[in-house]
């Protein structure tokens, strides 16, 4: 029909294969697959951030993603490795108080994942009610580098304890006790987790006691990364009443920071892992009240946000990890395909009549080439010529196969064929008789 054949037929079949391929390529670019294997920056070894990221590990690695968990010096590290494009670090445990969006822009947050809480333990023979009363005390604050030290720093800058008021010792959490029990620090101000043994010693030591933060209401307001917390008497060990009073602490939120350039399937599986990792209920929070996707500091992915209220996707619902990514270039190629293909078949009517017409008015322009030859003299052999072309232009309708809504101009193009068959004839005939 129309002049078309199997060969027109293999040309519109190889086009739309090519831009199927073309389109999977744009998609490779635009939606590339995820990374198999990603880093995360922890902490130091056997410290809370280093168990964190072994969850990870583990609850990643059922979708068949390696997780390396690069052990730091902390937060400010982890910090300096994520925004460093060149480090290999996708993500990185950081707490609140150390930087912001502003001074990190190319980094997001995965939102609030546990609270870091800050313990100030000090001499059993003394009494401490204040910071003001650290004035002059040799206190150990942890490490340089360490994401602790500059928020224990700036809380003790405003109650007037500096580095000119008291000695400010950098030691790691074991050594601070070590110090501590042989005397030689009056006090350490440190974080622990609950179910730190260290910790649980320091409790349960006669020898210290933890201070109860009893403006810890004001800190909060000053240093809005802050939180109020209080730790209820007897909540870490019943029978012995370990704490024997109610402690008032503060605590700043750890958060999960990913790079912006970060695969969005990635993402997806962080805050599975982090939902997994950090929804249990504990001494401070409800079961689902971690992770909170706010950050006062960093703006949160919108994925994780997503994740967070509507759960994993239909397509990670029921598909393994490997097979979505593929499946969302497949929807998306069959959307764009769909999208071009739609509006052709609004235009195929007026598409197909034009190329109908066109044919058509092909035929006409044969025909009149063949009647203005006839104007001028011509011999027997031109108008045999002409009978000849003629012929063909007759021949040429009939393959078109013309549809019989089309059929006026059809017979239309076959009267005038035939009237310059008939101017022919006559012309053959004149010549004839001359002759």
């Amino acid at each position: 029909m129309l002049g078309f054949n199997r060969w027109h037929l293999s040309i519109v079949l190889a086009a739309i294969l090519c831009s199927a391929a073309i389109v999977w390529l744009a998609l490779e670019i635009l939606i590339p697959s995820p990374p198999k294997k990603i880093t995360i920056a922890t902490g130091q070894r056997n410290q809370i951030y280093q168990t964190i990221g072994n969850s990870y590990r583990t609850i990643l690695a059922r979708s068949g993603v390696d997780v390396d968990v690069r052990l730091t010096n902390g937060a400010v590290e982890n910090l300096a490795l994520l925004n460093d494009p060149h480090s290999g670090v996708t993500a990185g445990i950081v707490q609140a108080g150390i930087s912001d969006g502003t001074q990190s822009p190319d980094l997001l947050s995965m939102g609030s994942i546990n609270y870091q809480v800050y313990w100030l333990f000090y001499s059993a023979a003394e009494t401490i009610t204040d910071l003001r009363q650290l004035k002059g005390k040799r206190i150990a604050l942890g490490l340089e580098g360490s994401g602790q030290r500059p928020i224990t720093e700036k809380i003790l800058d405003i109650s007037g304890v500096t580095s000119e008021t008291a000695t400010l010792l950098g030691l790691s959490a074991q050594d601070a006790v070590n110090a501590m029990n042989d005397g030689k620090i009056d006090a350490l101000f440190l974080p622990f987790a609950l179910d730190s043994p260290i910790l649980r010693s320091l409790l349960a030591s006669s020898r210290v006691r933890p201070m109860s933060f009893t403006e810890a209401e004001a800190l909060t307001r000053i240093f809005p990364f802050l939180v109020r917390l209080v730790l209820p008497r007897a909540v870490i060990d019943f029978e012995r009443i370990v704490p024997s009073t109610d402690l008032i602490l503060i605590a700043a939120s750890n958060v999960v920071l990913v790079r912006k350039d970060i695969h969005p399937a990635i993402i997806d599986l962080l805050a599975r892992a982090i939902m997994e990792t950090h929804g249990e209920p504990g001494p401070f929070q409800q079961a689902g009240e971690f992770p909170k996707p706010t950050d006062p500091e960093y703006p949160v992915s919108e994925s994780a946000i997503d994740f967070y209220k509507n759960g994993p996707s239909l397509l990670n619902r029921y598909l393994p990890f490997w097979i979505t990514n593929y499946a969302r270039r497949t929807i998306a190629v069959v959307a764009a395909v769909i999208a071009i293909v739609l509006p052709l078949f609004s235009y195929a009517p007026k598409g197909y009549k034009w190329l109908v017409t066109e044919r058509l008015n092909a035929m006409y322009r044969r025909l009149r080439r063949i009647e203005a030859r006839l104007q001028n003299d011509v011999t027997t052999a031109e108008v045999s010529a002409l009978e000849v072309d003629l012929d063909g232009v007759d021949r040429a309708i009939h393959s078109l196969a013309v549809p019989m809504r089309y059929s006026d101009v059809y017979f239309s193009v076959k009267s005038h064929l035939d009237l310059v068959r008939t101017r022919l004839g006559s012309r053959r005939a004149e010549m004839a008789a001359r002759a």
